[in-house]
């Protein structure tokens, strides 16, 4: 693993959620409507990284995705990365 996969399994989802949420922050802009997207949008992926996206992964790498995952969280990201 490289880069930030080595912190967090899937930072792109990470990043685009945290990048809507410091747009919230600095503009104001998050009312009742924006947030309830929101949580559907969260609520979706989470299902769709556990219950598809994950699974696959682990029938096409086996072993060696076990171990990432036991040793790389899926949404908070670790402070020092994992070194295989």
């Amino acid at each position: 693993m490289v880069g930030f996969y080595r912190h967090v399994r899937n930072p792109m989802y990470v990043g685009f959620f945290v990048g809507w949420l410091g747009l919230w922050v600095i503009f104001g802009r998050a009312n009742l409507g924006a947030i309830m997207v929101a949580f559907v949008a969260v609520v979706g992926i989470a299902f769709f990284v556990r219950f598809y996206e994950e699974p696959t992964l682990q029938k096409m790498f086996g072993a060696d995705y076990q171990e990432y995952c036991k040793n790389v969280p899926r949404w908070i990201p670790r402070i020092r990365a994992w070194h295989r």
